[in-house]
């Protein structure tokens, strides 16, 4: 269950602070251990995103704001 409020609270940081949707998407598929997207969606934003969510890591989200 703390993984879950960990969750919740980390996204809601994310969009309220308007990091781009695909570092968000890429960062909840990591976060939850979900296979990478189709090679031809994927691309360096996502996988930053994916790889700081495998990683349970918020230090970087803020360099992928609009």
């Amino acid at each position: 269950m703390k993984d879950l409020n960990i969750y919740r609270e980390h996204v809601e940081v994310m969009e309220k602070a308007g990091v781009d949707p695909e570092y968000i998407q890429g960062w909840q598929g990591g976060f939850l251990i979900n296979p990478l997207r189709e090679e031809q969606r994927v691309n360096d934003t996502y996988n930053a995103g994916y790889e700081d969510g495998t990683a349970r890591n918020m230090d970087n989200y803020k360099n992928f704001t609009k």
